[in-house]
């Protein structure tokens, strides 16, 4: 965490005057550098001072609440969602007020001990001391020094007891990544934790809230400290489901409120279309907000107006520089909980769902991969987008075509000579490539999604909608070519995936009715159906690959590629 004497005075709001004097006049002979010109975050907390930024405490409204009911709860969020941010502004804010001390700390150091829970509380009590000095606290405030040396196993709530014994003050606690502890250190941690909260009544002197903040729901800290997920106990801290909070993603007005501020400084205006874009694309992500007006304002150097197809342009640079964000996600998707997940989101298929299903579910909403809320898919088309690219990078590097042979004369896009080629490709490395796919239920999708991906993505986009159950995936190809009087046109073209599975129905009339709707709602004449047949009675490979023409229930004529 960042110090300074901007930060030191806002720190020491809540102190007498005597101790800010004392503490203050370390900084009176400091010269202060002039304000720098802001820009937006995505690494790490941010800093009101350096970064544009939307108030912190208002996305968290009931965890005030919870702190002044003395309440033990959790708050979760993905990561890089403001969950640090949100925190230590209200430590700030809490400290400030004169009654009670906060302290944000970062669990992270911890992670190294393993399931070495001595080794654990030494960590996080070295961790605790240090952000308490840093802090610029009075000495009152301080926790005792040296700590309370006793058995390990009891060291954490030994220390807290005998620091909350001596603080004037009421001490709540932010054990920041709280994920970090692993195994045997979870469990002693939150076991003493309960110990403690359990003996307050008797008046056993202890922090008078803790926050746990990281990826994980109240669920999992329940299992970690050796309780039932699914029962109520009374005396546990963590009994507490209902009031589990979640920092939510940001709304479409927040978004504008938060790029208003750069409009503000600068005279920059960012479009209601290219708000609207960014909403879209990332439906709120707090990292992938910051991180587009990041590429735009910053990387791309862009001047006047900032419109919708810079967004987009943005999003392609984001995406193939693979950001730390986009890579920690993307690493996960061969873990088996979140493969059980989504895998039938990739392939439009039901999940398997057994015991442990809703275990897995919201593990993998917890990450931040999939929505919230049914039905089950990505949580924004920038995920989803990266997720099908990820699948299906070992595919593209089979796919030999020129991109640039597919640019008709005109400028626009030969959609139907890159179907007629990826029969070629589908005959001479589909069955070889269906073996290697470890999403191996999705396996048609990603392949058909990397060969367009080689491609199409040079010139143009690629717009890609898909659910669990849904049983299909819809693709729009985007083509942005000059006309003959030099006006810039987008080509659009519709394609929808289906697969036939053994002991299934011919999809074809369904495919037909699912792509009429997809065509109405984007206004397309026409379209592509592409059905795999994976079928043991399927045609042999080298026959696969024929081309049809049939009619929509609303009439519409349409191409049928049955691969």
């Amino acid at each position: 965490m960042e110090r300074g004497p901007g930060r030191m005075l806002h720190d020491l709001g809540g102190l007498d005057a005597e101790s800010r004097n004392r503490h203050c006049g370390r900084w009176q002979n400091v010269t202060m550098r002039p304000p720098r010109a802001k820009y937006y975050n995505t690494t790490g907390p941010c800093d009101p001072q350096r970064h544009y930024m939307l108030p912190p405490t208002p996305r968290l409204p009931q965890a005030r609440v919870l702190i002044d009911m003395d309440r033990y709860f959790v708050l979760h969020a993905p990561r890089q969602t403001g969950k640090t941010t949100a925190l230590r502004t209200l430590a700030s804010e809490l400290t400030a007020e004169g009654d009670i001390a906060a302290l944000m700390f970062s669990c992270e150091r911890a992670k190294a001990a393993g399931d070495d829970y001595a080794a654990a509380e030494s960590l996080l009590l070295d961790s605790l001391r240090q952000a308490a000095e840093w802090s610029g606290w009075p000495d009152e405030l301080l926790p005792p020094d040296p700590w309370p040396q006793v058995t390990p196993g009891s060291r954490l709530a030994v220390a807290l007891t005998e620091w909350c014994r001596r603080c004037p003050r009421r001490l709540v606690l932010f054990f920041d990544e709280i994920d970090a502890l692993q195994g045997d250190s979870m469990i002693s941690i939150l076991s003493q934790l309960r110990d403690g909260h359990n003996a307050r009544p008797k008046g056993q002197p202890f922090p008078a809230s803790v926050v746990l903040c990281g990826l994980r729901d109240v669920r999992d800290y329940k299992v970690a400290s050796g309780g039932d997920p699914g029962r109520s106990n009374p005396a546990s801290p963590f009994n507490i489901i209902a009031e589990s909070l979640r920092l939510g993603d940001f709304t479409a007005d927040q978004i504008a409120e938060l790029y208003g501020q750069h409009t503000q400084a600068t005279g920059q205006e960012f479009a209601k279309d290219a708000v609207d874009r960014v909403f879209e694309l990332t439906q709120g992500q707090p990292w992938l907000v910051n991180a587009l007006a990041y590429e735009i304002s910053f990387q791309m150097g862009v001047t006047g107006a900032i419109i919708a197809g810079q967004v987009d342009e943005a999003k392609e640079r984001l995406i193939r520089a693979r950001a730390t964000h986009l890579d920690s996600l993307v690493a996960r998707l061969h873990e088996p909980r979140v493969k059980r997940v989504m895998e039938p989101v990739v392939a439009g298929a039901f999940p398997h769902v057994d015991p442990t299903f809703s275990d897995d579910l919201s593990y993998v909403r917890d990450l931040g991969l999939i929505k919230q809320k049914p039905p089950l898919e990505v949580a924004n088309s920038i995920y989803r987008e990266v997720i099908l690219r990820v699948l299906g990078d070992p595919t593209e590097q089979y796919v030999m075509a020129d991109p640039r042979s597919f640019v008709l004369p005109d400028g626009r896009f030969d959609l139907p000579r890159l179907l007629q080629e990826f029969v070629v490709f589908w005959r001479e490395h589909g069955e070889v490539l269906i073996r290697q796919e470890g999403y191996h239920e999705a396996a048609c999708q990603i392949i058909l999604m990397a060969f367009l991906h080689r491609l199409v993505n040079g010139g143009g986009y690629l717009d890609r909608e898909y659910a669990a159950g849904t049983k299909r995936l819809d693709v729009l190809v985007r083509w942005p070519y000059t006309g003959p009087d030099g006006e810039r046109l987008m080509q659009r073209e519709a394609m929808e995936l289906k697969v036939w599975r053994t002991g299934g129905d011919d999809p074809l009339p369904d495919g037909l009715a699912q792509l009429d709707r997809y065509l109405d709602r984007l206004s397309l004449p026409t379209g592509v159906l592409v059905i795999f047949d994976r079928r043991p009675e399927a045609p042999p490979w080298k026959e696969r690959g024929g081309f049809e023409q049939a009619t929509t229930p609303s009439g519409r004529q349409v191409t049928v590629l049955r691969a």
